[in-house]
């Protein structure tokens, strides 16, 4: 089973499994009293989850709306240890954290802390998402996609920041990436964490071996919104999370109550979708992009570093990185997979994440420049790395086979 096959596979179990929980507690809704509100959200109900989640950074926490000069658009911002480029002798670059859909700035829970020891952090919701403005998008991919693009200039702009370290998880590493392609300038170093939108879709004639039953249901849901069923589940939405991704409460909590990532993802998803409507129309098919990354990555300048991290155990097909290798064989392009770790590799294995990306952050404040990973000068390093023995290093001559 292909990987599209699998990942469809697992989503429709989950479904399938969640809402035959959720239909058990139907009946527990039908008294008037609990009609009162079919999505029982808010703004304010996602600001306190998000403050629980954050509850664990150490570090003093900077929050802010940024108002985007141009739209009127407000960003929602995090900024931690902002002085540490102020002060010390030795420059210190910023870290600017994109996150990935139906996502926001709470998801970094498990990050914060390590990567702001030595360097100012920053995060926001990206447009559409989260507590940030969810304003209407264009119905044109392209469109789409220079309104996320511009949204982060112009909240570039704001904050101050000339350049930093821009890393992005899945949608968010596809922003990250066509943001790199305009504002190349901006960028000292790209960080694409198990990054969407890269592959392109298969032929016709591959996607006809597709079980029927997937067909069937990207038939079924490709009117809706993908995440539409939080919000028709209503009341409950939270249990359909809670069903769907039931492994995320042992990455972001110890106490069996605690319920706090299931009520951040609800309420980030449960609101009007804004930026998961633009996600939809910036695809096709079974979730590939419309505008493949691939077929633009070497529009990035020659100048910016890019380091790919993917989970082991993820659907994303790391074999990626290594295309991406052979075709910017000018430039550097490291590829690496975290053991043990899935889609969501930074709360996975938050570990071996953060090291590498403190790795990164220190050869960029050392300007080391690294040597280009294709060049025949490059070296990969064993299978594992003592530093990060749950990091494998994937060697660059191995080369997809459709290539």
């Amino acid at each position: 089973m292909n990987m599209p096959c699998r990942f469809l596979a697992t989503v429709f179990r989950s479904y399938l499994d969640a809402l035959m929980h959720t239909l058990g507690l139907l009946l527990g809704w039908f008294a008037p009293s609990n009609w009162i509100s079919w999505k029982p959200t808010s703004m304010a109900q996602l600001a306190q989850a998000e403050n629980k989640l954050l509850q664990c950074v150490k570090h003093a926490i900077n929050r802010r709306f940024v108002i985007l000069p141009r739209t009127q658009h407000r960003i929602w911002t995090i900024s931690v240890n902002e002085d540490a480029g102020r002060t010390g002798k030795t420059p210190v670059t910023p870290i600017v954290l994109v996150h990935g859909f139906g996502g926001g700035i709470g998801l970094w829970a498990q990050n914060l802390n390590s990567l702001a020891k030595n360097a100012p952090v920053y995060a926001f919701d990206v447009l559409g998402f989260g507590q940030s403005a969810r304003p209407s998008f264009s119905k044109n991919a392209a469109m789409a996609e220079m309104q996320f693009v511009d949204s982060v200039e112009e909240w570039r702009k704001e904050m101050k920041l000339d350049n930093f370290i821009l890393l992005g998880h899945s949608f968010g590493g596809y922003i990250a990436s066509s943001f790199a392609i305009k504002y190349p300038e901006s960028v000292k170093h790209l960080v694409l964490v198990d990054p969407w939108g890269f592959p392109e879709q298969p032929p016709e004639h591959q996607r006809r071996k597709l079980p029927f039953w997937i067909k069937l249901s990207v038939a079924v849901m490709s009117p809706f919104n993908p995440l539409a069923a939080i919000r028709v589940a209503g009341p409950m939405g939270k249990s359909l999370v809670r069903n769907f991704r039931p492994d995320l409460k042992l990455r972001f909590s110890e106490e069996d109550e605690d319920d706090t990532i299931f009520d951040y993802i609800y309420h980030c998803n449960a609101q009007t979708p804004s930026g998961e409507t633009a996600f939809k129309t910036m695809t096709q098919g079974i979730g590939w992009a419309k505008r493949p990354m691939i077929h633009r990555v070497t529009d990035i300048s020659d100048d910016v570093p890019i380091t790919m991290i993917y989970g082991a155990k993820s659907w994303m097909d790391s074999n990626t990185g290594n295309l991406v290798k052979y075709l910017r064989n000018t430039s550097y392009v490291d590829v690496q997979v975290v053991k043990g770790a899935g889609h969501h590799v930074y709360a996975d294995q938050p570990a071996p994440f953060n090291t590498l990306v403190a790795q990164i952050c220190d050869m960029v404040d050392r300007g080391i420049l690294p040597v280009k990973s294709n060049s025949p000068k490059y070296k990969p390093r064993r299978t594992t790395s003592e530093s990060s023995p749950d990091v494998d290093i994937v060697k660059p001559d191995t080369i997809p086979s459709s290539l």
